[in-house]
Parts: C-alpha cells; structure tokens; sequence
C-alpha cells in the first residue's frame, strides 16, 4: 500500500537470537520509498542477487561488466556482514515503477560494548559528540549526519551518511536499531541542494513510520 507521500507500508522482521532461546526482538514495519523492498544481508541474498546480475548482462550480451560488477556486490556485502547489517532496502529488482534515490538504506543491531550495560552512554555520546538531535521530534529516535568525500566512478562526491538509533521495545535499552542512509550528490553541489535536501526528508519520513510489533507470549 502507498502513501500519498510515495512510501509503502512493509512489514520487517528481526529474529536472530530465537536460536539461542532468547526472546525474539519484536517485528517492525516500515514505509518504503514507493517500489522499494527489504533484502536480508545474507548469502543467500548475495547469491541471489548475484545470479539475477549474471542472468541480466548475459542477456545484453555484456558478459564483461559482469566479471566487473560482480567482486564490487561480494565486497559489498563484506561491508555489512563486517556493519552487523541486518538487512538493506533498495528498489526492486525489474520494477520501472520503483522510486530510484541517489542513496541506500541498511538497517543494524547496536549493543552496548560492555554486556549487560544500556545504551545510554552510547545515546549521550551521540548528543555530545555528533550533535544528534530528535527525528522530527519525536524522542524515539536519535538523528546525526557524517559527511564525507568519495570517489564514485571516477569522480569525486559527496556522501551524507544520515545515521539514527531507536532502542528495542522490551530490552530495556540494551538492543537498538540504527538505519543508515547514505545520500550521494554532485561533489560540487551544495548541503542545502533541494534534490539532496528532499530526499533526506523523504528518508526522514520513511524511518519516523517505524512501529514495533510484539508478539504474545505463547503459553
């Protein structure tokens, strides 16, 4: 279902401790950017997406980009695995219809360094250091950005690294959620640019729809 803001209500799961016999963290939902979907950072995907590739060049008889595209999508997903990536969001593969961002979204587990701590001295470094500061308000979340300059095929840009972190209901502070967006925009283009300026606000409106939902304990 889309919004009129052009996002898509999908559901999200995280269940990675239930093989451990500890309580699952709850699911989320999230609105996408209209024709965007969630992938799993996993190899299954890896292969997945690896195998769609190949499928797609061969069949524009480009056999040689895939041989280039092909390490860059393993060390991509050495990255998240090196992140605790738990999941990426990005359009869907074959869909014309999906709304196409100059930026990527990826969702992660924080945990405090020392086991059995909160995350508040993470949430007070943040405040302190990095300056972030409520998402639209609303004391949920932290919101910061990074700003770096990169190299992008051969020419140099700018990437806003957008970073905000929601603790997990019923952990009592000790789990959070951080979603990362990274924006990329001309390296000559201002901060204030209006397209970089519309799509961190759309990405700001696609985080704030994140609700929890907590299954029943069953008895």
């Amino acid at each position: 279902m889309t919004d009129p803001h052009g996002l898509q209500s999908t559901p999200e799961r995280i269940s990675l401790r239930e093989q451990l016999g500890v309580r699952a963290d709850p699911a989320f939902a999230l609105a996408l950017p209209t024709g965007w979907v969630r992938r799993e950072a996993s190899e299954q995907t890896q292969e997945e997406m690896t195998r769609d590739v190949r499928r797609r060049l061969l069949d524009a008889h480009r056999p040689d980009l895939f041989a280039r595209i092909r390490p860059l999508l393993a060390d991509a997903f050495a990255q998240m695995a090196d992140a605790d990536v738990i999941a990426f969001f990005a359009p869907a593969t074959g869909d014309d219809t999906a709304l196409a961002l100059p930026a990527s979204l990826v969702a992660s587990l924080r945990t405090p360094t020392t086991p059995g701590d909160t995350l508040d001295s993470l949430v007070q470094a943040l405040i302190r250091q990095e300056g972030a500061t409520p998402l639209l308000g609303d004391k949920r979340f932290l919101r910061f950005e990074r700003e770096t300059r990169q190299v992008f095929e051969d020419a140099p840009v700018r990437v806003t690294q957008v970073v905000y972190l929601t603790p997990i209901p019923g952990t009592g502070r000790r789990r959070g959620l951080q979603l990362t967006a990274s924006v990329i925009r001309p390296d000559d283009a201002p901060a204030d640019d209006r397209p970089n300026v519309l799509v961190k606000a759309l990405l700001d409106a696609c985080v704030s729809s994140l609700s929890w939902s907590v299954e029943p304990a069953t008895v």
